[in-house]
């Protein structure tokens, strides 16, 4: 039997998956298509430039090892990089791009050149009557690689960020999005990127800015009529940091203003950081035309830590306050908080006060007696694990079936219902949900929503068990 790229790189694939994490198998080669195979060369189709370098960098030797299994000695690996299609048939803008491939972004009328010498720099964080145009960065530099720990749940994102504040506007992920649920760090990472190129290069702008102050800054220059100034001020950093860059959403001005200075800096290879509590495919009210920038570098998730990264965390913390405590309380704090980082140094916080305030030593009773009120009051997280099991019990089926290929029409709507209650009861992106419920994509998800909602409203007994899992679920 012939072989074809299919199958050699399937085999690859069952030797990879052996070799590694099952989360970078995940991140790193389940996106890999395998387009042909001519003359022992295997050309693989890859999403970015910066996927490519990725996988040169850090499995190399394994690719090497899997193809030659299944090729020989003479086997050959060929990169088809293939990047979103945002105009027709041209590709993204990257730094040096020819004038033709411009005419889609309409900068002309808000571009003021640099080489103005007679205007004054306006710069929206100088309190009106001090005369000073140096621009604060707004870092933190308490916010650092050192106290951002990795674990699987980050390492992605901490590894781009790393490369990012190493050559700033030279990479291939540009912008870099970080998105994830409420106290993963994903401020502290576009912190520590800022004070990491600060310290490299000090001779960059370098500026952190929440969204919500960005908008109130644009609001104000329309007021004064300082809407060009305003665009000139953000079009001389040279790395922009934007924190919470959902918080755009509805508001059009804005996003029509962050469009130009977003161009600008991209093509004159500044750096852009982005920090979202979705990722692109669910924000809503957001212009394609800026979400599909968004997606031109790379989009990079924050999870939820595992139970090894959080003892780590809380170590860090112990260490860094001088702080000594037993192993088995540290144990206890990570296996019963699992929300977020914050929560968990909220709570080791929270155990020292105690102790120290009340003269009473650190123990495991008393570390119960703060992780119980501490539980009790952060809002119930419902998890996905949790919703199939409701929805599968409720259904008197097992997950297993639940998540099945199968195209059967009560376990169809069993599954679309697992996705509509994840969607409704937890912060996790479309692409998430897809990939616990059955491996699923994005669009599936959407799908599986929408059929839901239409089906409530025209289906009386399809109502009662969304009315039925929803009661279940709020218990």
């Amino acid at each position: 039997m012939s072989k074809t790229a299919k199958s050699v790189w399937n085999n690859c694939l069952l030797f990879i998956k052996d070799n590694i994490q099952p989360q970078a198998y995940k991140t790193w080669f389940e996106p890999i298509v395998a387009v042909k195979l001519t003359d022992n060369a295997l050309s693989i189709q890859v999403p970015s430039k910066f996927f490519y370098e990725w996988l040169e960098e850090h499995y190399v030797k394994i690719l090497k090892v899997a193809l030659t299994k299944e090729l020989g000695e003479t086997a050959k690996l060929v990169y088809i990089i293939k990047m979103e299609n945002t105009y027709g048939n041209k590709q993204p803008f990257t730094e040096k791009i020819p004038s033709s491939h411009r005419t889609a972004v309409k900068s002309q009328d808000v571009d003021i050149p640099l080489n103005n010498k007679s205007r004054e720099l306006k710069n929206p964080f100088i309190i009106p009557g001090i005369r000073n145009v140096k621009i604060e960065s707004q870092l933190n530099p308490n916010y650092s690689f050192e106290n951002f720990l990795e674990g699987d749940s980050n390492r992605l994102a901490r590894s781009a960020g790393l490369a990012v504040a190493s050559k700033p506007g030279g990479t291939s992920f540009n912008p870099l999005l970080i998105f994830g649920h409420v106290g993963l760090g994903k401020t502290h990472l576009a912190h520590a990127i800022g004070v990491d190129i600060k310290d490299k290069y000090p001779e960059k702008t370098v500026l952190y800015i929440s969204a919500e102050k960005f908008t109130q800054q644009y609001i104000e220059a329309v007021k004064k009529n300082n809407r060009n100034d305003f665009i000139h001020f953000y079009q001389i950093i040279d790395v922009l940091i934007i924190d919470d860059v959902q918080f755009l959403s509805g508001k059009s001005g804005t996003q029509d203003v962050f469009f130009h200075i977003f161009n600008h800096l991209h093509q004159n290879g500044k750096q852009v950081v982005l920090t979202s509590d979705k990722a692109p495919v669910d924000m809503q009210d957001i212009e394609q035309r800026l979400l599909s920038r968004f997606k031109w570098g790379l989009s990079a998730e924050l999870q939820n830590p595992d139970f090894e990264t959080r003892v780590s965390i809380l170590k860090n913390k112990l260490y860094r306050d001088g702080v000594i405590m037993p192993d088995d309380i540290v144990d206890y704090i990570a296996k019963n908080i699992k929300s977020n980082v914050r929560e968990l140094e909220g709570a080791i916080i929270s155990l020292i006060a105690q102790s120290s305030f009340n003269k009473k030593e650190v123990t495991l009773d008393l570390a119960r007696v703060i992780v119980e009120k501490f539980v009790k009051n952060t809002k119930r997280e419902v998890s996905i694990d949790y919703i199939q099991k409701v929805v599968s019990d409720y259904f008197q089926m097992d997950i297993e079936t639940l998540q099945s290929k199968t195209r059967k029409r009560h376990i169809v709507q069993a599954r679309q219902l697992a996705m509509f209650f994840a969607k409704k009861f937890t912060k996790a992106s479309l692409a998430s949900i897809g990939s616990q419920i059955g491996k699923r994509d994005h669009a599936t998800v959407l799908h599986a929503c929408k059929t839901v909602d239409n089906l409530s409203s025209t289906d009386k007994q399809f109502r009662k068990y969304v009315e039925d899992i929803t009661k279940k679920l709020s218990i």
